[in-house]
């Protein structure tokens, strides 16, 4: 039952709170029901992780870690000749899941199963998988991933680590070239891995061939250091020290030829390379393209963050009373308001929970789409790159909204938000930096907005930043426009509105899917045309290429979270036409909410609505109208939309601010 309020309450929806959280979980309802079901165990480390010492915590993080491994909770996504439960999509719904916990855990999992083993298993070949799968699975063999350096994080084409090749010994000599080439911020370094896939310049008879991996020894079963190994703790970091992060140096370590994670290339052991991918930077983006897996973890992890603050953050609103109403109560006695009946309140929090819910359902479509592309059900070439934008993007704003999320909740529950026994520390520190871990968020809407440009084209896959430059200034711009998906999605909704061509944005009712869809269409697609006539017009007057990208990159960015808004948008209404008619009541209320979702995106972006001529000053008026009258229609059931994301109660951690009666 929605919380009773003390102000004029809208109309009412209801709200089935089992039926919505079925909804929510989809496909994988049992493996999320199994995972939270698990975590209510592990509350516990909540509290370790302000009471231990930084040393015992990690150790008391560690085994947590294996116990989940115990469970199979961790290994869903790897073969079941190896142990694991062979479906990738059950992996990444039981990640989400472990995401409403301790993120210590939750990242050290991510480290050992996502990093460490998906690398061997993407990037090696059967006689690695027989090597070392079925031991990382059990956690038997604890490791890292070993890519980025003090120096390079999103250049990993400069990587200054080497590995060179011996044919005399069949050996690769790895070695870090500068101080700057040690590996740094490598999660189970500086303490519990005893193998690292590194990811290394491979130089074959003074030849250099690119990035390519390695699986290399760190320490013996003692947990002694090797020879040629240098390891060094990154020390106290501002979230998540439970986890070791730390930085290592090689220096002349030798591996066996077979050390070399040989799916997409190899060399033989008289010193020849060979590689089915001619193309270097081809062959580059494929080996990365295979850890996209990485970056839907992160973004799911993002979201479930989200939905623990709004979970806290709402239920203090609808109990925390603040200044009288002027109203009396059936004993004639003023009362305070609850601070969720304040419309400003409402505002704060009301939009958030509505974009969470769209981007719980665009993390549904891109998982989707993980999961059929790594299990072979669809394997195209094209279909890979759309995936690897599409997690790139999903991340970059699924971990920006976390971040924006969890401050505007903790400052919603006021003084007793700072208190850390209310989880709000943790989440703040321990999300931070989800931002720019696999991949900087910024530099993955670079990504994308290299793949809008070049339509995905496998022929410009390999294309470097100053490469796309030159081709995208050497089109027309309508043709870099008619190549977007984006411009026919476009003309189609566009005849479906009422006024057509360009009336649409006048006549279409402000609620409207068909008129939410056109507007963040239109402007991504204005965007990207932009893009192209900024690029053409700085190479065409001469200008370095290297320097029209710099005066360009912002409008590159604008464009690619346009895209990907888009594509947020989509999920939701999607989503929404797929529930039966006969749920009525469940339509009703997610469609109220992708409306909020919809409409306080364009609110926000109104200034440029304008400036395009797409929204008239009055209409803009009427949209921040509807805004607030939308979130007073979604007030009354607040508590039930938070309830159906069925955060773990023992997780929740704030009895001060959600137990008993105000």
């Amino acid at each position: 039952m929605a919380e009773e309020s003390t102000a004029t309450a809208p109309p009412e929806l209801t709200v089935d709170v089992v039926a919505l959280t079925a909804l929510l979980d989809g496909g994988y309802a049992d493996v999320r029901r199994t995972v939270r079901e698990l975590l209510p165990s592990y509350a516990s480390v909540l509290e370790d992780a302000e009471a231990m010492p930084r040393a015992e915590f990690r150790e008391r993080v560690k085994d947590v870690v294996l116990e989940i491994a115990g469970t199979g909770a961790a290994g869903m996504g790897f073969p079941k000749e190896y142990g694991g439960g062979g479906d990738i999509g059950a992996s990444i719904a039981a990640f989400e899941s472990l995401a409403y916990g301790d993120l210590s855990v939750l990242v050290k999992v991510g480290v050992q199963f996502g990093l460490f083993g998906g690398a061997i298993l993407q990037l090696g070949t059967k006689r690695h998988h027989d090597a070392y799968l079925a031991d990382v699975v059990s956690g038997r063999l604890l490791g890292c991933f070993a890519m980025t350096e003090t120096g390079h994080g999103s250049n990993v084409q400069a990587l200054g680590t080497v590995a060179t090749y011996d044919p005399a010994t069949s050996e690769f000599v790895v070695t870090t070239t500068t101080p700057s080439a040690g590996k740094d911020y490598i999660g189970n370094a500086a303490e519990h891995a005893r193998v690292a896939v590194v990811f290394a310049q491979l130089e074959v008879a003074g030849e250099g061939h690119g990035v390519h991996a390695l699986v290399v020894p760190l320490r013996d079963e003692d947990g002694a250091t090797l020879p040629g190994v240098r390891i060094e703790d990154d020390g106290p970091k501002m979230g998540l020290n439970g986890v070791d992060n730390g930085r290592i140096w090689f220096d002349g370590v030798r591996v066996p030829r077979e050390a070399l994670l040989n799916r997409f290339a190899d060399v033989t052991e008289d010193g020849t390379y060979v590689s089915e991918i001619e193309s270097a930077g081809r062959r580059f983006f494929t080996m990365l393209g295979t850890l996209v897996q990485g970056r839907v973890s992160v973004g799911a992890a993002g979201v479930s963050a989200a939905k623990t603050a709004l979970t806290i953050a709402v239920r203090y609103g609808l109990r925390r009373r603040q200044f009288e109403t002027g109203a009396e109560d059936e004993g004639a006695v003023e009362k305070e308001q609850l601070l969720l009946d304040y419309g400003l309140h409402q505002r704060r929090l009301f939009p958030r929970l509505a974009r969470t819910y769209a981007l719980h359902f665009a993390q549904e479509v891109l998982a989707g789409e993980l999961h059929d592309v790594f299990s072979g059900i669809r394997d195209d070439e094209e279909t890979r790159r759309l995936l690897e934008s599409r997690a790139a993007g999903t991340k970059a704003l699924a971990t920006w909204h976390a971040t924006d999320t969890i401050q505007e909740c903790r400052e919603a529950c006021g003084g007793a938000g700072y208190l850390a026994v209310n989880r709000f520390a943790a989440l703040k520190a321990d999300t931070d930096v989800f931002t720019t871990f696999e991949g900087d968020n910024h530099v993955l809407l670079q990504l994308v907005g290299k793949g809008l440009l070049t339509d995905y084209a496998s022929d410009f896959s390999d294309l470097d930043q100053l490469g796309m430059v030159r081709f995208v200034a050497g089109l027309a711009v309508e043709t870099v426009l008619e190549r977007t998906r984006v411009h026919r999605l476009f003309e189609q909704i566009r005849d479906a509105l009422p006024g057509g061509n360009d009336d649409w944005h006048t006549d279409s009712g402000l609620r409207d899917p068909n008129y939410h869809l056109a507007m963040y269409r239109f402007r991504e697609e204005h965007l990207i045309g932009g893009v192209a006539r900024r690029l053409k017009r700085g190479v065409d007057s001469g200008m370095n290429p290297g320097e029209v990208f710099s005066r360009v990159q912002d409008h590159v960015i604008a464009a690619a979270r346009a895209h990907v808004e888009r594509l947020v948008l989509e999920a939701f209404v999607a989503k929404v036409a797929s529930v039966p008619k006969e749920d009525g009541d469940l339509r009703l209320t997610l469609n109220l909410l992708c409306d909020l979702h919809a409409l306080s995106g364009i609110e926000a972006d109104r200034g440029w609505f304008i400036e395009h001529g797409r929204l008239t000053t009055q209409r803009s008026k009427a949209i921040t109208r509807e805004v607030a009258e939308l979130c007073r229609r979604v007030r009354p059931v607040a508590r039930e939309l938070v309830d159906a994301f069925a955060v773990p109660e023992a997780l929740l951690r704030a009895e001060a601010l959600i137990g008993g009666e105000a």
